[in-house]
């Protein structure tokens, strides 16, 4: 028996709600096998971040190679990255081990609205990471900062976004429209063939911490086992639905709470 494993490497969330310990929820409930690569400490919670310890980039490379040498990683989901250093260490890991797919979700900005990517950053995070990525995931601000451009604010201006991001040298961009407006939140898939939106109805909750790295981990985890990109973004797509419309049966925090990750079981 061949177990799927994905490897994550981000910061880690002391409040459990996003970052690394969202991303092996993400993993376990949907049947992955999860390690681990930590960025960062974040000292964090539904509020907000009061602290960032960055971990030096020569460990950040020992975590990498410990997992590789030893675990047959099915696929990579990058998340806060925080610093330029760890953004190299990680290029050079991947460019090494030459993992089969790579999800890069730019983590930029918390829930909360405080950052967690140094502005000086951002340039190597464009250059370095994007085209090593099977897909990219970011939010609509994200790909804005990306591109140095407006937010985009219609179907035909994100699409247009995706395709300026794509030219990055990324395989294909992932869109999440859950900062938009309306009824629903659309998701835009943009590859060199084709643009695919997935809508799913917009859920009036404020507890929305960690939407966007346990998307990203979940679409990892559809690669890890198998499937093919359109279909591990539906998979997430639906599964992050659920979660964020269960996530109003858990009272955690007093700011934005975390989504239900296990909702299919309790």
């Amino acid at each position: 028996m061949t177990t799927p494993v994905a490897l994550t490497i981000a910061g880690s969330d002391s409040s459990g709600g996003a970052g690394i310990q969202a991303d092996l929820k993400t993993f376990a409930a949907l049947g992955v096998y999860g390690a681990s690569a930590i960025t960062a400490l974040t000292a964090q919670n539904t509020r907000g971040v009061t602290g960032i310890h960055a971990v030096p980039a020569e460990f950040v490379t020992a975590q990498i190679d410990a997992v590789f040498s030893d675990l047959g990683v099915g696929a990579v989901k990058i998340g806060m990255v925080a610093q330029v250093a760890s953004i190299d260490a990680i290029a050079a890991a991947l460019s090494r081990w030459k993992p089969g797919h790579v999800v890069l979700d730019p983590v930029m900005v918390a829930t909360s609205g405080d950052r967690l990517l140094a502005s000086e950053a951002v340039d190597a995070l464009r250059t370095r990471l994007i085209p090593l990525a099977s897909v990219i995931t970011p939010n609509l601000p994200e790909a804005a900062a990306l591109l140095g451009e407006p937010v985009a604010a219609s179907a035909a201006a994100i699409e247009g976004q995706g395709r300026r991001l794509l030219a990055l040298g990324c395989g294909a961009v992932l869109i999440k429209g859950g900062h938009g407006k309306g009824t629903e939140s659309t998701d835009y898939l943009v590859d060199a063939a084709n643009t695919i939106a997935l809508a799913a109805p917009r859920v009036a909750t404020q507890n929305t911490h960690g939407t966007g790295c346990s998307l990203s981990s979940a679409v990892a985890a559809g690669l890890a086992k198998g499937e093919d990109l359109e279909q591990a973004v539906r998979s997430a797509k639906a599964w992050i639905s659920a979660a964020i419309a269960a996530a109003d049966r858990f009272s955690v925090g007093h700011g934005h709470g975390p989504i239900h990750h296990f909702h299919k079981f309790y």
